[in-house]
C-alpha cells in the first residue's frame, strides 16, 4: 500500500459505507487536536504541521507497532475531560459522514480518561454525548459504542468495565448506546482466554463481542477469542490466513474478520509488498469489514480504504466494496435486540 493517497474516484465517495473498527483516540482529527491543545496551552510545538508529525504514523516509522503505539499519548492529555471528549467524538463522527459512512461503531477504553478524576461512567457518556450530537444532524446515521478493556490492566479491571458498560447499553436507552465489548493491547502473554468472565458478564447484559486477536498474536487467540470468549467479530484476525481450519471455521460460522489495511501494513501486521489477508478472506468465503482502525494515526479514511480495495480488486471492484459495505451493514452490533445475543461460546 503506497503512502501517497491517490485521488478517490466519485463513485467510491457515493458509497453509503459502514465502520465497524475505529478507535477513538486514533481518530481525533489533527485540528480539533490542535485546537484543545491550544486551549489547554499543552501543544508541545508552535505549528499544527509540527504537531500533524506527531499526530500521524510517518513513512519511515512504518513497520513497528511500538512507533504506531507512540502516537496515542498526545490525545490522553486532553480527553481527561468531559467536554473534549465529547468534542472530539462529535468531530470523529462528522469526518466519517463527510465519507458518506453512515453506521458508525467507534470503540474506546474508558479506564484510561479518568486520570483527572472522570468515573468510568462518565468517560462513557462523554463520548456517547458527541455521538447523539452529530446523529441529531446527520440524518440517516447511526452510531454505537464498543467499550475496550485493555489487557495489560487485567481480568479484573475488565469484568469491572463489563458491568460498567452494561449500564449505558443501547437497549437500555432511545439513544445511541454501548453496543459492544473488546479486549486490546499488547497480545503476547495475555491471551484471550484470561478474559472469559468478562466476556461472559458483557454477553449476559446483552452486549455483542468483538476481540483484538492475530494482529501481533497467534492464530490460537483467535480460536481462543471464538471459543472460550464467545467472539462474535475478530479485529484485525491476519494470522488466521496461515491456518486453514481456522480459516473455515470463520467461514462455516459466520464469523466477521475487521480488516484494517492500512493500519495493518504500517504496524508490520502485514508486511509490505505482500497481498492483504482480506483478499483470502473473501476468497474463502470468511465475512469482513473494511475498517479503518485509526484514521489520524494512519492518515486514511473509509473513503481511502474503500477506494484501495477497489483498485486492489480489479474489475468489478467498486460493485464489491458497494456489496461488503452492504452485507456489513448486517454485522454491526447497533439495533441488535438483547436476545439475538445470548448463548454460551463454543468449547
Amino acid at each position: 500500500m503506497s503512502a501517497r493517497r491517490p485521488a478517490v474516484p466519485e463513485s467510491v465517495r457515493r458509497i453509503v459505507k459502514v465502520e465497524l473498527h475505529q478507535h477513538v483516540d486514533g481518530s481525533i482529527p489533527a485540528r480539533t487536536m490542535w485546537r484543545l491543545l491550544r486551549r489547554h496551552d499543552l501543544h508541545p510545538v508552535t505549528t499544527m504541521g509540527e504537531m500533524r508529525r506527531r499526530l500521524e504514523l510517518q513513512p519511515d516509522e512504518e513497520g513497528s507497532l511500538l512507533a504506531y503505539l507512540d502516537k496515542f499519548h498526545y490525545p490522553l492529555w486532553i480527553t481527561q475531560f468531559y467536554e473534549n471528549i465529547r468534542e472530539a467524538a462529535a468531530a470523529i463522527v462528522r469526518e466519517a459522514a463527510d465519507c458518506h459512512v453512515r453506521t458508525l461503531e467507534l470503540r474506546y477504553s474508558p479506564v484510561i480518561h479518568t486520570y483527572a478524576g472522570l468515573t468510568v461512567r462518565q468517560a462513557v457518556r462523554a463520548v456517547l454525548s458527541g455521538m447523539n450530537q452529530v446523529c441529531r444532524e446527520v440524518r440517516g446515521m447511526r452510531c454505537g459504542l464498543v467499550i475496550i478493556a485493555m489487557r495489560q490492566h487485567g481480568p479484573h479491571i475488565a469484568k469491572i468495565l463489563a458491568r460498567q458498560a452494561i449500564g449505558e447499553a443501547e437497549h437500555l436507552h432511545e439513544r445511541s448506546g454501548v453496543v459492544g465489548f473488546d479486549i486490546a493491547g499488547p497480545e503476547r502473554g495475555n491471551p484471550p482466554r484470561l478474559f472469559r468472565e468478562a466476556f461472559e458478564i458483557a454477553r449476559a447484559g446483552g452486549l455483542g463481542l468483538t476481540a483484538h486477536a492475530g494482529e501481533d498474536g497467534p492464530a490460537d487467540y483467535i480460536w481462543q477469542a471464538i471459543d472460550e470468549d464467545g467472539a462474535e467479530r475478530i479485529g484485525h484476525g491476519c494470522a488466521a490466513l496461515g491456518d486453514k481450519a481456522l480459516m473455515r471455521r470463520l467461514a462455516k460460522d459466520k464469523i466477521v474478520v475487521e480488516c484494517c489495511p492500512t493500519s495493518n501494513y504500517q504496524t508490520g501486521a502485514v508486511k509490505k509488498g505482500t497481498p492483504h489477508p482480506i483478499l483470502a478472506f473473501l476468497e474463502a468465503g470468511v465475512p469482513v469489514a473494511l475498517s479503518v482502525d485509526n484514521t489520524t494515526v494512519s492518515r486514511t479514511d473509509q473513503n481511502f480504504e474503500s477506494a484501495w480495495l477497489a483498485a486492489t480488486l480489479g474489475a468489478g471492484g467498486v460493485a464489491a466494496v458497494r456489496r461488503l459495505h452492504r452485507e456489513a451493514k448486517g454485522y454491526t452490533f447497533i439495533g441488535r435486540a438483547p436476545k439475538a445475543r445470548g448463548g454460551s461460546p463454543k468449547r
